[in-house]
């Protein structure tokens, strides 16, 4: 068992370090109070192939491994959760089911120019009142010839607000045990689809988060994603390949708040000495250590298990709980290192622990988590 990263792996990581540390970090803390979009961020991100990390260089992407990939989100979300929110949606849950359950022209016209960076996608699943139960959807794709006409409405969409198409889960059919779901890709200019509401968040404010409003949008039926009634399928798979982003996310932002915490606690004095040397403060920072190591090695087990073409799903749930609920921990306790300190906006803590509490949420919350892991131990 090999726990050290090729070279290959060593050199994304570390372009990326570098790419984040020099373009996204100066302006991170100014972005979140003032909420804009990182648009020129992606742009440069873009020409690095980390709109198209894992998509092969065939279709238009960088042609690298899911590992890679996290150790991307990773070094992205330590300086800036926001953006790599926005890049994670447009991999993860775009062009990933793209090029796993799409046809050929699909794959041309919209997994090829979205892995260049040319536009970016979003996912449109969750709805105002179907969020942990995705069997629960109300928007309705009707067929009408060669068409299926959609309506309704998409809640909390990531990028939706400036995506140039979407992957929509929508109601096809009633069946007697439950709804038929089926997924479609549609171009966000087509007629019919306005943006709604947008989300005022607790944090990752350069992120976009908006309702997206469906009005008799005709939407063509050659753009159906995989079979009729394969919509569930393609949605629950999606979310278990892009938890190991979301983990890599957690772990991003909980390594920079453990950092912080760290270099504080070594430069703060009280009784005459660092802070780092009383006994309550040290054995804070081993924890938030082991944690860190320990999420990090469910992350990058589940991203190889996927290399691999080994089932991942469990590896999947079990790392995207145990980090995002780990980073919560390791926020929370950089946060009280630096005492006041730590609950003003000067200081970075306040932002990633702010940024990290939605891992817990997003992508599946915790006990959802719990019930994907129970579930596939008892099958």
């Amino acid at each position: 068992m090999r726990f050290d990263y090729s070279e290959e792996q060593q050199m994304v990581r570390n372009m990326v370090r570098d790419f984040a540390r020099n373009e996204i970090a100066p302006s991170a803390g100014q972005r979140d109070k003032s909420g804009e979009f990182p648009a020129e961020i992606v742009k440069k991100a873009a020409e690095l192939g980390l709109c198209g990390i894992a998509v092969p260089e065939a279709m238009g992407g960088a042609g690298f491994d899911t590992v890679s990939e996290a150790l991307a989100v990773i070094e992205l979300a330590s300086v800036c959760a926001s953006t790599a929110i926005t890049l994670s949606v447009n991999n993860c849950v775009f062009c990933w089911p793209l090029q796993t359950f799409g046809n050929a022209e699909q794959k041309e016209r919209f997994l090829k120019p979205a892995a260049r960076g040319d536009f970016l996608g979003a996912f449109c699943l969750t709805e105002p009142n179907a969020g942990s139960d995705a069997t629960n959807l109300s928007v309705k794709a009707v067929e009408d010839g060669s068409d299926f006409v959609i309506e309704g409405t998409k809640a909390w969409v990531t990028n939706g607000g400036v995506a140039g198409a979407f992957i929509v889960m929508a109601v096809t059919g009633e069946g007697e045990k439950r709804k038929e779901i089926s997924a479609f890709v549609v171009p966000s200019d087509l007629p019919g689809i306005s943006v709604g509401k947008e989300e005022d968040k607790m944090g990752l404010h350069s992120s976009n988060t908006v309702q997206i409003v469906f009005e008799g949008c005709r939407v063509p039926e050659d753009l159906m994603l995989g079979n009729r009634g394969d919509g569930l399928k393609i949605a629950l798979s999606t979310l278990d390949q892009s938890r190991i982003s979301v983990a890599a996310q957690a772990m991003g932002i909980a390594t920079s708040a453990f950092e912080e915490a760290l270099r504080y606690s070594q430069e703060r004095q009280t009784f005459g000495k660092p802070i780092a040397q009383h006994q309550a403060i040290s054995y804070m920072l081993a924890d938030m250590a082991m944690e860190i190591e320990t999420a990090t090695l469910m992350t990058m087990r589940a991203a190889w298990k996927l290399d691999q073409g080994l089932p991942f799903t469990r590896e999947a749930s079990m790392a995207k709980y145990y980090a995002s609920e780990a980073g919560k921990r390791v926020c929370d306790r950089a946060v009280q290192i630096h005492g006041a300190y730590g609950y003003s906006t000067e200081y970075p803590v306040e932002r990633y622990f702010r940024d990290v509490r939605v891992t817990t949420i997003y992508e599946g919350t915790s006990e959802i988590q719990k019930m994907v892991i129970a579930r596939d131990m008892l099958k």
